[in-house]
């Protein structure tokens, strides 16, 4: 089959966006937040550990530390003794540590609106960076975790590419910027329900099943 064109590429994607839409209509954040600081500090603690994890040990660490300024103030110790249930514990809370630290002396605790600041902050990615910039502050957004990675490569939005930054450039060629963050959202509850990674695909349950290019791979 030869390579679809990048406009070829641009009506597959709106095809599977809609699709997707009427699947999943209600998609959003798996991790629970009410503030744009607390996203920061879950999407650090979700690397590698399951977001219902972090959701269950945030609460823990919300409750001794209710705000920036309490969180800037614990050591990474501290924070360490509260989110290891999640893994790479002392990492996480250095960087946790030295963030809100960063919120508080720089930006008054609040987390600053802009992709390139918040990547200087430790531990933010273009992932997160991504999640951001699209959850809290309602601006386009591409989010390429693992879910989207598997999932564009197996549709055939991108053509075998695993780089994460590879694959963000590759969408944002053929996703309409205002809805790149919520299609990102809809591949995490496709690729954990029907697209899945430890299993064979549920290929025979999928909305995307006729037009998906790696059917059943």
């Amino acid at each position: 089959m030869p390579a679809k064109t990048e406009e070829q590429k641009k009506r597959f994607a709106l095809e599977i966006i809609e699709r997707l839409k009427k699947e999943y209509p209600d998609a959003d954040c798996t991790l629970d937040y009410d503030e744009a600081w607390k996203l920061l500090v879950s999407v650090r603690l979700a690397a590698q550990c399951t977001d219902a994890r972090v959701n269950v040990v945030v609460e823990k660490l919300y409750e001794k530390y209710p705000d920036v300024e309490a969180l800037a103030a614990a050591t990474p110790e501290e924070i360490e003794e509260i989110v290891k249930p999640c893994g790479l514990g002392k990492s996480k809370a250095r960087d946790i540590s030295a963030c809100m630290r960063i919120l508080r002396d720089t930006y008054g605790g609040k987390v600053p609106n802009d992709f390139d600041l918040l990547l200087k902050l430790p531990g933010v990615g273009r992932k997160s960076a991504n999640l951001i910039m699209g959850d809290v502050f309602g601006k386009p957004a591409i989010v390429t975790d693992t879910h989207c990675i598997r999932l564009t490569n197996r549709m055939g939005l991108v053509d075998g590419i695993k780089e994460p930054k590879k694959v963000e450039m590759a969408l944002w060629k053929i996703i309409p910027p205002q809805e790149g963050n919520e299609f990102c959202h809809r591949l995490v509850y496709h690729g954990r329900a029907v697209c899945t990674a430890r299993t064979k695909p549920y290929c025979e349950k999928c909305c995307l099943t006729d037009i998906c290019e790696k059917n059943g791979v």
